[in-house]
């Protein structure tokens, strides 16, 4: 059977001094499937566009700034990660410079400049605390991962450089 995920980008927006990262605090809706969770930018690649644009997009409409300079880091591919178990591709991207004044909160939650060093404190999904690192390290190769989850929980993780 093919593989036919959701295809959907995550950004992590830097500061101006790389020390903080911009993260949507996931507190607005008690329907949220992240809810009380900490969350990069992004969502759902639209049909007509590349996920650089995707990228671009999310962010603009959830903080209210511009990118014009990001690089991938890396994709995962997220098999059964949907609330209803639906498999989900995506496009990791680090915004190192943006425009404009990010907004205090969005339709999802609030949005927070938090430390780096702070990551692993917050409460977030499980499966974010392995790829974080590899977003913000110094490392140029691109990661692709796959990390499948069962009824809302991460069950691996594996990761490849290229």
């Amino acid at each position: 059977m093919p593989y036919t995920p959701i295809v959907a980008t995550l950004g992590y927006v830097l500061s101006p001094d790389r020390s903080q990262v911009l993260l949507v605090h996931r507190n607005a809706r008690a329907d949220d499937q992240h809810l009380g969770k900490y969350n990069g930018l992004g969502g759902k690649l639209e049909a007509d566009e590349d996920v650089v644009a995707g990228t671009r997009r999310e962010i603009t409409e959830e903080a209210g700034i511009e990118c014009p300079e990001l690089s991938l880091r890396g994709t995962i591919s997220w098999p059964g990660f949907g609330r209803d178990g639906e498999d989900w591709l995506g496009f990791i991207f680090l915004v190192t410079r943006f425009s404009g004044t990010p907004f205090t909160s969005n339709p999802e939650g609030t949005l927070e400049w938090v430390p780096l060093e702070r990551l692993p404190s917050l409460p977030m999904w499980e499966g974010d605390r392995n790829f974080l690192p590899l977003v913000f390290d110094e490392d140029p190769r691109a990661f692709h991962g796959v990390m499948p989850y069962r009824d809302g929980r991460m069950v691996s993780w594996r990761y490849s450089r290229a």
